[in-house]
């Protein structure tokens, strides 16, 4: 009886192990693989890659040959320099314009205070005349009662006709002196407008080559881009997977140089029956079991980060838990790498 309740224990233990080992689906592992391609054209002159190389994000690991835009970018450098000396020259020019101007003003300004003097003497002469045409009849009155001499009125007379003499010179230097000024002001604003004129296409000038430096900025920017595409890095961090090109070779825009990949998770790609889905959601931790062959397995904790929302035929080299179903939902499971992970590394997943 003892010999039979034991093999009944045994029997129940493998039936019991035989469900736990189990499995509701299987895939292969995979990863986010990147292909970084040339972006530039040019020989390949540095190219720090190998096959399972550790690389960080940005990191440089080589350059094209960059010694054309360089050439460029430095005669777009002394182009810029004489545009910027010929803009020193026009800033110049138009400094001596604006003297040309204050000296016109100057000038003119410099008349009028002449003429204004002159006006001043005129009217100074006219109260000396006046003063002694008074002086005059007070003499000649004083002459009748021979209080006064003869000859202190000649006197007076005399200085009266020297100061009419010098009023009508001044008068007549007054007159000439604006007529001078009334023809010197049409050719003084005559100047003045040429020389605006001149300083208006300076500014033209200037304008056009601030659009001459904006426009070689513009093309060193381009050169700049091109510098920097032709700088080769990983886009990611992650492990070299695959070398396309060496160095000393001419690479064109779009060739292939290496493909990355961070395996530091990677994804089992498993495939689900459509009853199973119920089962299934996104978040949800699952058991997953990589299957080294031989025998040997490791068990991971892994987590649903993406179910498929159509169906597709079963591929020919995946079963699934019911042999009977030809359509299965391809899902994905994160996987924490700890360094035994390989990718097409074929794994199981328990969903309890």
């Amino acid at each position: 009886m003892k010999k039979i309740l034991f093999i009944i224990a045994v029997a129940t233990l493998a039936t019991a192990c035989n469900n736990d080992t189990e499995w509701d689906a299987t895939g292969t592992f995979e990863a986010t693989e990147v292909v970084v391609s040339a972006q530039g054209s040019g020989e390949i002159k540095s190219f720090n890659v190998e096959e399972g190389q550790q690389v960080e994000a940005g990191t440089q690991l080589g350059y094209l040959d960059m010694t054309q835009l360089e050439l460029q970018k430095a005669q777009f450098d002394a182009n810029k320099d004489n545009l910027s000396a010929t803009q020193s020259q026009l800033d110049a020019n138009k400094d001596h314009m604006n003297s040309s101007k204050l000296q016109i003003d100057a000038t003119q300004s410099a008349t009028t205070s002449h003429v204004l003097d002159l006006e001043k003497q005129v009217a100074s002469i006219k109260q000396q005349i006046a003063n002694l045409q008074k002086e005059k009849a007070r003499f000649s009155a004083m002459l009748k009662d021979n209080a006064a001499s003869q000859k202190q009125v000649d006197d007076i007379t005399y200085q009266i006709l020297v100061l009419q003499k010098q009023l009508g010179a001044t008068q007549e230097q007054i007159n000439s002196s604006n007529q001078s000024f009334a023809n010197q002001s049409k050719g003084y604003s005559a100047q003045k407008q040429s020389v605006d004129a001149q300083i208006k296409g300076v500014e033209a000038q200037k304008k056009g080559l601030d659009a001459q430096k904006r426009g070689i900025d513009a093309q060193k920017a381009i050169i700049d881009k091109q510098m920097q595409n032709a700088i080769i890095s990983s886009p990611v961090n992650g492990t070299i997977l695959t070398k396309y090109a060496q160095m000393g070779e001419f690479a064109t825009t779009g060739k292939p140089l290496f493909k990355v990949a961070d395996l530091s998770t990677v994804y089992l790609r498993a495939y689900f029956t459509s009853d199973q889905l119920s089962d299934i959601k996104l978040g949800q931790q699952v058991k997953v079991v990589a299957d080294f062959g031989g025998g040997k397995t490791r068990t991971y904790t892994g987590k649903v980060t993406w179910i498929s929302s159509e169906s597709e035929f079963t591929p020919k080299s995946i079963q699934t838990k019911d042999t009977r179903a030809n359509l299965v939902y391809a899902v994905k499971i994160a996987v924490r790498n700890d360094g035994y992970l390989k990718l097409g590394l074929a794994g199981n997943v328990k969903l309890r």
